[in-house]
């Protein structure tokens, strides 16, 4: 099944998208996510439709024009060098998107029936870091868009960064079933960036009997894996190379929520970071090059 939710670098590009995933392409019912390269001077128009959007920065920075409005992003030299502004664009929204110095440009989306939010800035200083894990499975999370960080009606989003040999997403967890309190129903996108011209990682999902899913991929800078469902991870980061990703989430609960469950067959591996020390590593302060 690898072939069917691994999306290698280019094979989902379309028009002015290196890569352009909807629900439809993908499947399922919400998730989506637009990578626009822009060259000097370059601008793209949006028009948002049913879907709600945020505009962050890969590596450059941008205008974004929507409603008589102008945001300004400063962005970010590329995805290890820190966390980044952004903004929120809402659905049934036209939005002109343009860079003076050019860039790459995520574009992470939710269908949503809702639209009670109206577009806006989200200051880099705001967006909560979080160094997860510990050891071997240390990791940095920059929380972009998740309940409690920036408001959103459907969407959520998150990067996690993870130095090289190192194991993120892990232990396995899933979030495919609506049981309150303890797991929500969420598609998810993860796309990709390595440090390195040779730079590769690995992606492994996982399903059960009754939803089988079977992925275990090597992903490089561009790619990206659909999980409509099942356990997914571990991430894996090769020696010598940091891994990034970007990850999209939304389903179809009324309450915007991200629970998981960890696999319980690996999650005992949580209770062994509490003898371990936090990576020094962390946090990603600038570009990382070999």
């Amino acid at each position: 099944m690898s072939s069917e939710y691994h999306l290698p670098n280019g094979t989902a590009a379309d028009g002015s998208y290196d890569l352009l995933v909807t629900p439809e392409s993908a499947g399922w019912g919400h998730s989506g996510l637009r990578v626009l390269p822009l060259t000097p001077g370059q601008a793209h128009t949006l028009s948002t439709g049913d879907a709600e959007f945020l505009v962050l920065p890969l590596n450059g920075g941008c205008t974004v024009t929507i409603d008589g409005r102008t945001f300004e992003l400063a962005g970010r030299s590329g995805v290890f060098a820190s966390a980044t502004d952004f903004a929120y664009l809402p659905p049934a929204s036209e939005a002109l998107i343009s860079s003076a110095q050019g860039g790459l440009f995520a574009l992470p989306s939710a269908r949503t029936e809702r639209s009670s939010l109206s577009a806006r800035y989200g200051r880099k200083e705001d967006v909560p870091v979080e160094l997860r894990g510990a050891g071997a499975c240390s990791r940095q999370v920059n929380n972009y868009c998740l309940p409690g960080t920036f408001d959103a009606e459907q969407l959520l989003v998150c990067e996690v960064l993870t130095p090289g040999g190192n194991w993120s997403s892990y232990p396995p967890h899933k979030h495919d079933e609506a049981r309150p309190g303890a797991e929500s129903e969420l598609e998810e996108i993860y796309y990709f960036q390595v440090s390195g011209e040779n730079g590769f990682g690995y992606q492994r999902v996982y399903g059960t009997d009754e939803r089988p899913i079977d992925v275990l991929a090597e992903v490089r800078s561009g790619d990206a894996v659909l999980i409509p469902h099942g356990w997914h991870g571990p991430s894996i980061a090769a020696p010598g190379y940091d891994l990034y990703y970007l990850n999209v989430m939304a389903g179809p609960g009324q309450e915007r929520a991200w629970l998981i469950c960890d696999d319980p067959a690996h999650g005992w591996v949580r209770a062994t970071w509490d003898s371990q020390d936090i990576d020094d590593r962390l946090p990603f302060e600038g570009p990382t090059e070999q």
